[in-house]
């Protein structure tokens, strides 16, 4: 068999000319070659994450450093192989593969963190867009050994939020430690990761979900599967909204809480929340100066028994659960499907905090 198809010397790209701002161009760059044991992957879907938007704009002060002009974003890419490096068949990988790049896009799979299953605190990781070339591009490369397969019945659109809302909001919920019948309660409900995670938890896990955001997002809360909807925008403060929430949970408050928005004061709102016994989950990551959560009292913490935990993404066979979930229909992403000139108006959106579900690019 040949080890390569046509591919062209140049390809088309979203790059970051002013990070800082939202500012994009598409462009043409260089195809680059498949090194040892890598893949060469013609990409033809990406998803975009909020993650993408505080990369390009700077806003994550936890980050290192700051994003360099003519970085190419993106972490939710999916595409076919179209060459492979020299030794990566021994991956069990071959031209025509459809395959998925995750944020985490290449572990080295031998320090302690990868070693027990930590894939995204892997000492030695590339970040897909952030000083690493991400998915917003028409072919990128891959380590063969890491790239996700994707099931032949789930299609590429929908396979696209999965490598990062997807996998992200599976891991999360098992983190939670909520046993099924609980509720498990999901802020930032409507948005991309939210509505995903109330699809899993409600669909897959057997938990009763409820979920909070604004108004306008109530139609997509309730149709992931959420029993409740809570309207932030209703409730005069959040002594009040806590008391809704232990209203609804017959008085106890729920095992756990996900927040899955970019918000402190979703954070901050979270710890009220839970029962005793309850697990905060930490999805969302806000933007600006670091902040601790504000009501993580240690008192309270102790007499409540709680706990806080967080996820950094998920690893390959949670991605590869997520994915199976996805074609069988369990959960199915509230999205729309964009042209790559169309990104900087997402970002927009996302900013605005307009977007409600997922964003996919068609890189075609």
């Amino acid at each position: 068999m040949a080890s390569t198809v046509e591919v062209p010397k140049q390809h088309k790209a979203c790059v970051y000319d002013k990070p800082g701002a939202v500012s994009i161009k598409v462009e043409m760059i260089d195809t680059p070659e498949p090194g040892p044991g890598e893949v060469l992957i013609h990409l033809t879907h990406s998803g975009v994450c909020h993650s993408d938007y505080g990369i390009m704009m700077n806003s994550w002060k936890s980050l290192p450093y700051p994003t360099a002009p003519g970085q190419v974003g993106g972490h939710e890419g999916v595409g076919t192989i179209a060459k492979l490096g020299p030794g990566a068949e021994l991956a069990g990988v071959k031209l025509g593969d459809r395959v998925g790049v995750k944020w985490v896009s290449r572990i080295c799979g031998s320090c302690l963190a990868c070693l027990e299953g930590y894939d995204g605190v892997c000492f030695n990781q590339a970040v897909s867009g952030y000083y690493t070339p991400g998915t917003f591009q028409q072919y990128v490369l891959g380590p063969a050994n890491y790239v996700t397969p994707i099931p032949d019945a789930l299609s590429s659109v929908e396979a696209a939020p999965m490598l990062c809302a997807g996998v992200t909001t599976y891991a999360a919920l098992k983190r939670s430690a909520a046993q099924a019948g609980q509720w498990v309660l999901v802020s930032g409900a409507g948005g991309g990761l939210g509505h995903i995670a109330l699809q899993l938890g409600a669909r897959g896990m057997g938990f009763r979900m409820i979920g909070i955001d604004t108004a306008s997002k109530r139609e997509l809360v309730l149709a992931s599967g959420a029993e409740h909807f809570v309207d932030l925008a209703a409730h005069g403060d959040d002594a009040a909204l806590t008391a809704e929430v232990h209203r609804l949970t017959g008085g106890l408050g729920a095992a756990a809480v996900l927040v899955c928005t970019a918000s402190n004061k979703a954070y901050a709102q979270a710890m009220g929340f839970l029962r005793f016994g309850g697990t905060l989950v930490c999805v969302g990551m806000p933007e600006g100066a670091l902040t601790p959560i504000a009501t993580a009292f240690p008192n309270t913490m102790c007499a409540k028994m709680l706990t806080i935990t967080s996820v950094a993404v998920g690893n390959r066979q949670e991605a590869s659960a997520v994915l199976e979930f996805a074609a069988r229909g369990v959960v199915k992403t509230h999205l729309r499907v964009e042209k790559m000139e169309g990104l900087a108006g997402v970002f927009a959106e996302m900013a605005e905090g307009r977007l409600m579900g997922r964003v996919v690019l068609d890189l075609s």
